[in-house]
């Protein structure tokens, strides 16, 4: 019996292969990094296969793959339905580097927790940064822990190297860092060194006590890419109790968005991070003092975000302390007040090699007198110093959930009020206010962070949120609404420690932005509401789930900054 062929489906049968056989004809183009996403990394995978592409790294937190794939492949691919294209793009570490601040720990009430034995121990860290300087021979320690082997592992997401009790250097370094950023967040979260004569013989970090995790996923010169990050984010996930439990994840990097936080593949990963119990705290950029400023994935709604403040080189006299000048600001694009809270970020003085890492040779003017201290500024440092603050939060209360932590961080917090008695800074530049250890450890606070949000839904994509943020349509002026639903629109505010339905706090005054200023073209936030996935971006470009971030430079959050 002849067979009778339809030639619709030979016309969309050739039309298929012809597509697929121009994708691996221009294999041999330039190709870029992308991260696709289907339902599943497998899936993913598949698809980039069909297409002739090639994948670079398995990544399933994110439901998906990193890929190299040419402009051809990566079109085809972006046709599909069930496939999510994301550019790959360039991420930074570096900070702001001339009196050092060693004082961070008492203006913050660490020393009163370490009197009462409370310094991090058993608490497991993660720092996913460019690595920790290393000094002699095979070994997984870190010069500034004091010789204590608290490195349980190391892990490299850019050659996928790791190092652990099981997995020794064969030829050191191993997952070394020649920047210096890395290794002065290490320092500032857990160093253990107690020979700065400065210091009162008590050690140099907020907890010094901790076990870390050391995930190297920026380069010699502080740089890395999604693909990178995505890695070492999904090396922690699936890791997370390999080596004890890892608690505390620190993201002292960052850039600028390209897309609602749904859409980007960091801020999906670190929504799995916290729904899986671990604290994820993120730097909020250093792109300030302008408003919507606040970098990926500090903008995640989940997540704390942490602003800098600076003592103004007058440890002793808290009446001059503030907001640093380059400290992001919120509200976030989709509504979300940010940063969560700040704390000290100015002028921070940490280890770091002089000898052999990038940062010290190239600002040697900021190394101190001891000859192994560094001084940076920076929202990285005040990240690094809030993630000592939740180890220590930790171990005095191991039960404490992701949102248990938030919430008591920023019910401890003190926000800076000016003579007048109002707001010293707007809740978009200091959040809840400055960090309060102490008390974050003590506080009793509960049901009062990410209230009327749904992480399952939103990984899930089934619903997603935006925050309390408002403008006014005529002044342009951004404001949130009274207990009552009014718009308080007034000059300063005062936190309230009451709740709110979508953050977890309202404002009870209202505020101006202190100079007044109009922000982005008058645009009008609506009054409360679920995001859809076809919202209009600010400059005019229609993000959805199926459209394509264009690949863009992105400037570092944690670029260089004046000493403030």
């Amino acid at each position: 019996m002849a067979t009778t062929l339809n030639p619709r489906l030979i016309s969309a049968a050739l039309a298929m292969n012809l597509a697929l056989l121009a994708a691996r004809a221009g294999a041999e183009a330039p190709r870029q990094e992308y991260i696709v996403e289907a339902t599943d990394a497998a899936a993913a995978a598949l698809a980039v296969h069909r297409v002739g592409g090639r994948v670079t790294h398995e990544l399933p937190i994110v439901n998906g793959v990193s890929a190299r794939l040419s402009q051809r492949q990566a079109s085809v691919l972006i046709k599909s339905p069930r496939i999510h294209l994301f550019a790959d793009q360039p991420l930074a570490t570096q900070s702001a580097g001339v009196v050092p601040d060693v004082y961070q720990r008492a203006m913050i009430g660490v020393d009163q927790l370490a009197a009462q034995g409370i310094n991090g121990l058993g608490v497991t860290v993660a720092v996913l940064d460019s690595g920790a300087f290393q000094s002699t021979g095979p070994t997984y320690t870190m010069v500034d822990l004091n010789g204590k082997n608290r490195m349980l592992a190391q892990y490299d997401a850019i050659n996928n190297v790791l190092v652990d009790a099981s997995h020794r250097c064969r030829k050191f370094p191993c997952v070394n860092d020649t920047d210096g950023h890395g290794t002065h967040i290490l320092s500032l979260i857990a160093s253990s060194n107690t020979v700065d004569p400065l210091q009162n013989g008590e050690p140099r970090g907020i907890a010094p006590m901790v076990n870390l995790i050391n995930v190297k996923a920026f380069d010699g010169n502080g740089n890395g890419t999604y693909a990178n990050v995505l890695n070492g984010l999904n090396w922690i996930l699936a890791n997370r109790n390999t080596y004890g439990s890892i608690r505390v994840v620190n993201l002292s990097f960052g850039a600028k968005p390209q897309s609602f936080y749904w859409n980007d593949p960091i801020d999906q990963a670190v929504m799995k991070l916290w729904q899986a119990g671990i604290v994820v705290v993120a730097s909020a950029g250093n792109f300030g003092p302008n408003p919507q400023t606040i970098a990926v994935p500090g903008n995640t709604p989940y997540v704390i975000t942490v602003g800098a403040m600076t003592d103004n080189y007058t440890p002793n006299d808290p009446t001059d302390d503030g907001v640093t000048s380059f400290s992001s600001a919120g509200p976030t694009y989709e509504g979300f007040v940010k940063p969560d809270l700040v704390a000290p970020g100015g002028h921070l003085s940490a280890y770091m090699d002089m000898a052999s890492q990038r940062l010290p040779q190239s600002f040697p003017q900021f190394t101190t007198v001891q000859g192994d201290m560094f001084e940076m500024s920076g929202t990285s440092q005040s990240a690094a110093v809030t993630t000592g603050v939740v180890a220590l939060m930790l171990q005095a209360n191991p039960s404490l959930t992701p949102d248990q932590v938030k919430c008591r961080l920023l019910a401890s917090a003190s926000s800076a009020v000016g003579r007048n008695g109002m707001a010293a800074y707007t809740v978009f530049q200091q959040g809840a206010g400055r960090i309060d250890a102490y008390h974050a450890v003590y506080s009793q606070a509960a049901n009062c962070a990410n209230q009327g949000l749904n992480i399952a839904a939103d990984i899930a994509g089934t619903a997603h949120f935006g925050g309390p943020a408002h403008q006014d349509k005529t002044t342009g002026i951004f404001y949130v609404l009274s207990t009552y639903g009014i718009p308080m629109i007034a000059d300063g505010y005062l936190w309230n420690q009451s709740f709110a339905k979508n953050q977890g706090y309202l404002w009870n005054n209202g505020y101006l932005w202190n100079n007044g200023y109009l922000w982005n073209n008058g645009y009008l936030w609506n009054n409360g509401y679920l995001w859809n996935n076809g919202y209009l971006w600010n400059n005019g470009y229609l993000w959805n789930q199926n459209s394509m971030a264009p690949a863009s430079t992105i400037s570092a959050a944690e670029s260089w900054n004046a000493q403030e």
